[in-house]
């Protein structure tokens, strides 16, 4: 384990959001193509959230989980088709482990829509989110850190279509709306109960891009050139990973970055706000052609997990990672898709 205190690269998106071909625009674009291509994850800033809101949706985030059991349990994500709401301790898995956190899922706020039964199963993703009728002001902070980070990633984006060589609005249909989710996550220590050190298990996210803002108990891990290592918190700053549709889309270009979260230490509970910026389900999304300096690096797409395939279909993935992910969700409402593919 590594205890570099800046384990990764710190990229500016300020100039690239103010003129993409600006000479801060291109460097831009140069470093972020550098660093997917070799890492997959660097730390953003320059993004201009608004001034106070990191603050305002961690104080939301923490009244929340103060709040007693029975009224967190109120908006269990068990009563969500669409599994949102909040998870209890232990009730998502990863690679098959529990995971010691608790958290609220939120996604864009819609309609449950009509499916008939020729529709992707994807649809059923799709609705309203379960809100905390006793802290009002938690979706109106949550609602405009949604909106605000929407806005980086489609610069981010449409940054990550110049570095492959692609025009800048090569994803533009696939991100309009894109796909997004956020968790609220606690991470209590290791207790006689849960006596595990995973906060979250080893893994690759699914999709585009995804943001991290956490606090200073740290605890965020990544894989950099074979090593793990910390990835402290920085002010002002976003952790940014690419997913697997990236790695994908770019022929192994881009590395989808394996992470993980450990345990903080006894007394020390941490709070993070992770937020995924994903193309539409509708999507489908197919690999670039490279330029060849580029290709000549590439080594293809596809995952090398065999039980983890890379879907080109982005709602098909991430509802396969969904059902895995809360089997109790899923037994309550999705028992039909449980006994059509037993392996998901």
């Amino acid at each position: 384990m590594s205890d570099t205190t800046s384990p990764l690269p710190v990229l500016d998106i300020s100039g690239f959001r103010a003129d993409p071909e600006s000479p801060d625009g291109r460097a831009f674009v140069a470093q972020l193509r550098t660093t997917f291509h070799e890492i997959g994850a660097a730390y953003l800033v320059g993004h201009a959230v608004a001034d106070g809101l990191d603050a305002r949706v961690f104080d939301v985030a923490n009244a929340f989980f103060a709040l007693p059991e029975d009224q967190r349990l109120e908006i269990e994500n068990v009563k969500s088709s669409q599994f949102r709401g909040y998870t209890r301790l232990g009730g998502e898995r990863t690679n098959g482990r529990q995971d010691l956190r608790e958290q609220i899922d939120i996604s864009r706020e819609l309609p449950v829509p009509e499916i008939g039964p020729d529709d992707p199963a994807w649809l059923r993703l799709r609705g309203p989110n379960l809100w905390p009728e006793q802290l009002p002001e938690f979706r109106t902070v949550v609602t405009q850190w949604l909106e605000e980070l929407e806005a980086i990633g489609k610069a981010l984006i449409r940054a990550v279509a110049l570095a492959l060589g692609q025009p800048i609005d090569h994803f533009d249909d696939a991100v309009t709306p894109p796909e997004i989710l956020s968790k609220i996550i606690r991470y209590p220590p290791p207790s006689e109960e849960f006596p595990t050190d995973q906060g979250v298990g080893a893994h690759t996210d699914g999709g585009f891009l995804t943001f991290v803002h956490q606090d200073a108990v740290g605890g965020l891990e990544a894989e950099v050139h074979g090593e793990w290592v910390r990835l402290p918190a920085r002010p002002g700053a976003f952790v940014i990973n690419i997913g697997e549709m990236l790695q994908l889309v770019s022929q192994g270009y881009f590395r989808a970055t394996p992470h993980r979260v450990v345990s903080p230490p006894k007394g020390v509970p941490r709070v993070s706000i992770a937020y995924f910026f994903n193309p539409k389900f509708e999507a489908k999304v197919e690999p670039v052609t490279l330029p060849p300096e580029l290709a000549a690096e590439a080594p293809g797409g596809e995952s090398a997990d065999p039980d983890n395939p890379i879907l080109a279909n982005y709602g098909d993935n991430s509802l396969k990672v969904r059902l895995r992910a809360h089997p109790d969700v899923a037994e309550r409402h999705h028992a039909d898709l449980l006994a059509a593919s037993p392996r998901t």
